[in-house]
């Protein structure tokens, strides 16, 4: 009787760890979609204000922009260290480290609370970043405050969080699922995979219940048509991937430091460099008629839906301003500014095919970009499909996907945040 009982005690406890563990992996995916639906709301809110001070006057940039980015930089540097940037390197890094107090240096409550109110600010004073970097940091920050709860330690958390900010951010489950295993692990974890997959329904189906079914860049049914218009398909793979290997190796130089006086100039003075960064910024949206600042989901949005072209310096404009955003030490995401200015260069390339589909070479101007810059191929085709609900377009954009990834490789040996990453995974600490 005394074995019986003591079995029974023991299955009861396996039972009872098991059930925990899949509660919080559900109740945290659940705080994700929570977490990214209030920062879409809030970052839609904060263009729009901004539009209002451009309708006042389009020269106030020149002043706001800078400010605002010297602004953030401090908060960053002085209130919440580790927080600048996108936030996937951090995710990456966190979930390498074994330290549980290294980890919570870069994902955190705290880092969550600042990730999310300096990204809206970024927004709100004119920066050309995009919120679903910050909501993979904010998914792992949230996931694995939560798991703390748990007395035992419980793997896959941090992963689970940011597939799970990927999913909830632009509706596209089976991205946030491929996310996770290109980006995030570079391998599938067996024992945490349900689970994870879990996390990103949970998170999907929340945003859906907060925001309805929609597809991030509308829906685009445009398909190339057999002959000269797959000569696109390498073109842009081509100059998309060596735009966004070059935009890369920018920023991975400048965050591990130039060895000159200029680059000791900047590391010195973090936030003049930032107000710097911000003028440039400025001058550059000034330049574009207004069109650049941003995350540039609505000018890709309508270009896609209506099928009109965008401004042909629209492309290399809005690179130029995400590229002074990612190197000024401010929080904000690469992700739909990379989209978008992928989306102006297939904009300006479908101009030298007559006839062709104008969305179709859009869309592989956007995933030959984006693949070039992130080199996560996978990711890349599987995201622009699902935020477009173009299944006829799989194909070409796998093909694009992976010209692209190989020639941003020639500028650059490797994606943008496992790059980064090592920098916070050495060091854990506030870098400029």
């Amino acid at each position: 009787m005394i074995v019986l009982s003591n079995r029974r005690k023991r299955l009861v406890r396996i039972v009872s760890a098991r059930w925990q563990r899949r509660a919080i992996f559900l109740l945290g995916g659940i705080a994700v979609g929570a977490a990214a639906v209030a920062l879409a709301q809030l970052a839609d809110w904060a263009q729009e204000a901004f539009a209002l001070l451009l309708a006042q006057s389009r020269y106030a940039v020149l002043l706001v922009t800078p400010l605002g980015f010297m602004l953030s930089a401090y908060l960053t540097i002085r209130v919440f260290p580790n927080a600048q940037g996108s936030g996937i390197p951090q995710a990456i890094a966190a979930r390498n480290l074994e330290d549980q107090s290294a980890r919570e240096r870069l994902v955190s409550l705290r880092i969550a609370a600042g990730k999310m109110i300096l990204t809206l600010f970024g927004l709100l004073c004119g920066g050309s970043v995009g919120r679903e970097g910050p909501t993979v940091q904010i998914g792992a920050s949230l996931m694995f405050a939560i798991g703390r709860f748990s007395p035992r330690r419980q793997p896959g958390l941090i992963l689970a969080g940011a597939a799970a900010g990927v999913a909830a951010a632009f509706n596209t489950p089976l991205a946030g699922i491929v996310f996770g295993i290109e980006e995030m692990s570079r391998a599938f974890e067996t024992r945490t995979s349900s689970l994870i997959i879990a996390a990103v329904i949970a998170a999907g189906l929340t945003s859906l219940a907060l925001m309805g079914n929609y597809t991030y860049f509308g829906t685009s049914a445009t398909t190339l048509a057999p002959g000269v218009d797959w000569l696109a398909v390498p073109l842009c793979g081509v100059v998309g991937g060596l735009a966004g290997g070059l935009f890369s190796r920018v920023v991975i130089t400048m965050a591990r430091g130039i060895a000159n006086p200029a680059g000791r100039a900047i590391k010195r003075h973090p936030l003049w460099f930032a107000l710097a960064c911000g003028l440039a910024v400025a001058i550059c949206g000034i330049v574009s008629g207004d069109t650049i600042y941003g995350t540039g989901y609505q000018q890709v949005k309508t270009a896609l839906e209506h099928g009109t072209p965008l401004p042909a310096d629209f492309g290399v404009l809005k690179l130029l301003a995400t590229m002074f955003a990612a190197i000024s030490g401010i929080p904000g995401g690469i992700f739909s500014p990379s989209l978008a200015v992928g989306a102006g260069l297939g904009s300006n390339i479908a101009a030298l095919f007559h006839g062709a589909p104008l969305g179709a070479i859009m869309l592989l101007g956007m995933v030959s970009y984006f693949a070039g810059v992130v080199q996560a191929p996978i990711t890349a085709f599987v995201i622009v499909t699902e935020m477009t609900e173009n299944h006829g377009m799989v194909v070409p954009l796998m093909a694009a996907a992976l010209i692209a990834h190989a020639s941003s490789r020639l500028i650059c040996e490797e994606g943008i945040y496992h790059a980064l990453a090592k920098g916070f995974a050495e060091r854990p600490s506030p870098t400029a």
